[in-house]
């Protein structure tokens, strides 16, 4: 058998007979292959003691198994023996027998297909080979073998989006990709079709769906991306064929799209062999991106400054019924157009290099939505195997929360020449320093005199761990990635090396354990107060820190060089004391590295609103580098979504003439008057996102959910579908009798809440620290109106 290299794209395991049947596709150089692995042993572990009640319970319920004493351990230092199952099928029968008698079965979550892949280290890339057979588009391996690679390759991408009616029946599909972009729209083929040679005319929604089919088989994308594409494209693609008793045969060699609901239902999933779907949304969310508003056409405005023509709901339903009666090509163009700004997005963000990278780091899946939970566990368990221990199940009993990370009480002002020193990854760094790690734990607790001490009573053992080495693999890995321009890659390493802390301090996670997350957040605190002394021992004043950054404040108004030389002299100061301090001290090596971030010319620390406190992840500064004059707003109005327009252009303008040291009283006044007088009403929206379902809303009503039900009463009576009862975003006004939606605004609006509500916070968070006050700026004007 010849080996060859692929690029993991699907995984699917299913039972046949009295075996398993394990399917892997993967992208090769030479097109689309199809690996069959047949015979894998489906298998979990119970702990020696109750290995002989375990096999009684099987053996009466019928169910044929081998059970195996292994060199083995589990966390609590007790023997296991494996249960090996000749199908899924009776893994999963078996594990639901056992646990009902309260005998753990260690490892039983592990879906077979993630077993195999992890225990070969299989990581996006690997290398394989079997019994070949040409197939139509790929080629089939039975009786494949495969081992690790790091071989990678371009994916093919199509961008699909559907346009209907509002009673879900379908008008037209769009897809746009490299080899081919069209729109396929139901209906009589015009005289003038040749001026629109990119729509393909179809007789009926039947043969709309016939024509998809058609498409993958000829052009055989790798990758399905849109927007909402799972839970609206395709949740309704696969209620229409399945209306027209028709196989939506989407996947590769022509297999059939699967859909499961979750347990809500307000999820779907679906699987097409052979190829991934990637949501849009979510996609930018896992790697860390957020907007304003995620719709498709907010993004794409943020984004390229253009977006949908159409933006409200109900405008758009009308104009696409419209355009599909009277004007098809119309509608065509319009529904390319978003295929085309979804593609756009993903090529901006290079959010498909990002997910292969991530693939090729971790093993998870390509459309793993977060993800983090599992990608450690792929790291981490076959290591875990190969030093003779079994991983813990995930507990759900006795979960004692770590401390979060250190905030330093503030001292509000308005400040000259503040810097901002960062520590590098401060939570990795802490791990690979003190050799933080599960299994280093459980072996720390053997050697306690000879370990290093962490917090909470965890201790971790000097030679015995894998996570440090882990995280500094994927460090060296990060800065080559860095210099080297590898943006989606630098990206992929840093969310996975920043989310392995995450992972052991979360309930979710087989492998949390309060020591473990405690040792790392509680070291943290320790570090941000000494660095804190370090500086103030060199005469500067700390103002604020929080998890990994200390701001200090200069005393007075520095140049850029003079602030960057102190900053750097700080940064040499501080790495070498903790160098010497943890060598002395615990003899281990420091990866503890701060750097200098920041010089801000101005600087804001406000109060807690109403109090003489200083607030906590809140501030502005100036920063003012290289002819770049910027503000930078860290939790405070102008970036947080749910104030309005008004108030946040107010607080950027305040802000920079505070900061460039102008006069303000008349940009105050000036704004008050014209919101009083109705000059500002484009600006006076809210925005905000119901995240229960409508009628959940039983006490103390909030302004944003009276909103959303009355445009749900007005979409009544005008016969429209309910918009609002299952959540959603609702943009409304305060008025003179409360809160009105934009769509059924009768009211007048409150003029009086907005210079309460919206100007006056934002004024009484930086006017005092120059002497001034919103009320007597603002009153004089009051008496006109």
């Amino acid at each position: 058998m010849q080996y060859q290299d692929g690029f993991l794209i699907s995984r699917h395991s299913r039972d046949i007979g009295e075996q398993t049947e394990l399917t892997f596709w993967v992208q090769t150089d030479n097109g689309p292959a199809k690996l069959i692995v047949t015979g894998e042993k489906p298998v979990f572990f119970v702990a020696s003691v109750h290995v002989n009640q375990a096999q009684t319970i099987l053996n009466t319920a019928g169910i044929a198994f081998t059970c195996r004493e292994l060199p083995l351990k589990d966390f609590a230092l007790q023997t296991v023996s494996g249960f090996y199952f000749n199908t899924i099928n009776a893994a999963n029968r078996a594990s639901r027998l056992l646990q009902m008698e309260e005998i753990d079965t260690l490892e039983s979550d592990v879906r077979l297909p993630d077993r195999y892949l992890m225990e070969r280290f299989i990581c996006g890339g690997l290398t394989f080979a079997g019994k070949a057979t040409q197939r139509r588009g790929f080629v089939e391996y039975r009786e494949a073998k495969t081992k690790s690679s790091d071989y990678s390759t371009a994916l093919s991408r199509v961008s699909l989006d559907i346009e209907c009616s509002e009673k879900g029946v379908l008008y037209s599909i769009g897809l746009d990709s490299e080899r081919d972009s069209r729109v396929i729209m139901i209906g009589d083929k015009p005289a003038n079709a040749d001026e629109y040679p990119w729509i393909q005319w179809v007789p009926s929604e039947y043969y709309l769906l016939k024509a998809l089919n058609d498409w993958f088989v000829t052009f055989d994308p790798d990758v399905i991306v849109g927007w909402s594409v799972i839970d609206f494209d395709f949740r309704l693609l696969v209620k229409r064929a399945a209306f027209h008793k028709l196989d939506l045969r989407l996947g590769r060699g022509g297999e059939k799209a699967h859909w499961r609901d979750s347990s809500n239902s307000r999820q779907g999933f679906i699987t097409l062999p052979g190829r991934v779907v990637i949501d849009g949304i979510d996609a930018l969310k896992t790697a860390t991106y957020s907007f304003r508003s995620w719709s498709l056409e907010s993004v794409s405005r943020e984004m390229f400054g253009e977006g949908k023509a159409i933006d409200n709901p109900y405008d758009r339903m009308d104009s696409i019924n419209r355009m599909f009666r009277d004007d098809k090509p119309a509608l065509a163009k319009y529904n390319l157009q978003d295929c085309v700004l979804v593609n756009r997005i993903f090529e901006q963000t290079h959010l498909l290099e990002f997910l292969i990278q991530r693939s090729r780091l971790t093993g998870i899946e390509l459309d793993r939505i977060g993800g983090s939970v599992a990608a450690f566990t792929n790291l981490y368990m076959p290591r875990l195997h190969r030093a003779g221990y079994i991983a813990p199940t995930l507990a759900s009993e006795n979960w004692i929360a770590s401390p979060g990370g250190y905030v330093m009480d503030s001292k509000p002002g308005l400040y000259d020449s503040v810097l901002v020193l960062d520590f590098k990854s401060l939570y990795p760094s802490i791990i690979r320093t003190f050799l933080i790690d599960p299994l280093g734990l459980i072996e720390g607790l053997q050697a306690q005199e000879t370990s290093v001490p962490g917090f909470r009573g965890g201790v971790f053992h000097r030679e015995k761990h894998f996570l440090p080495s882990l995280i500094e693999n994927l460090w060296k890995a990060r800065d080559e990635a860095k210099q080297k321009g590898e943006k989606a890659f630098s990206q992929a390493i840093k969310i996975i090396m920043n989310s392995f802390y995450g992972v052991l301090g979360s309930s979710g996670c087989r492998f949390f354990d309060h020591r473990l997350a405690s040792s790392i957040t509680m070291r943290g605190h320790e570090i941000m107060k000494t660095t804190r002394e370090l500086i103030e021992a060199k005469g500067y004043e700390v103002i604020y820190g929080d998890t990994d950054s200390t701001f200090v404040s200069l005393g007075r108004l520095y140049s850029n060089e003079e602030a960057d030389e102190v900053g750097q002299a700080l940064v040499e100061h501080i790495n070498a004391w903790w160098i010497n301090h943890l060598t002395e001290n615990y003899e281990i090596n420091s990866a503890l590295e701060i750097e200098y971030e920041t010089h801000y010319q101005k600087f804001l620390m406000p109060t807690i609103r109403g109090q003489d406190t200083g607030s906590k992840k809140r501030y502005a500064g100036l920063v003012n580098k290289d002819g770049e004059r910027r503000i930078v707003y860290k939790g405070l109005e102008t970036v947080r979504t749910d104030w309005t327009p008004l108030a946040q252009a107010f607080q950027q303008t305040l802000y920079q003439k505070v900061f460039d040291g102008e006069e303000v009283e008349e940009y105050v006044r000036n704004t008050v008057e014209d919101t009083l007088r109705g000059n500002n009403d484009s600006q006076l929206i809210y925005r905000k996102r119901l995240r229960r379902k409508l009628s959940d809303y039983e006490k103390n009503v909030p302004p944003h959910v009276k909103a959303a039900r009355k445009a749900d009463e007005a979409n009544k009576k005008l016969g429209r579908n309910l918009q609002y009862q299952h959540g959603g975003w609702i943009e409304y006004v305060i008025t003179v009798n409360g809160a009105e939606p934009l769509e059924a605004l009768d009211s007048p609006y409150d003029y009086q809440h907005y210079v309460d509500k919206q100007l006056k916070p934002i004024a009484d968070g930086i006017l005092p620290f120059i002497g001034k006050n919103f009320d007597d700026l603002a009153m004089p004007q009051l008496g006109l109106f």
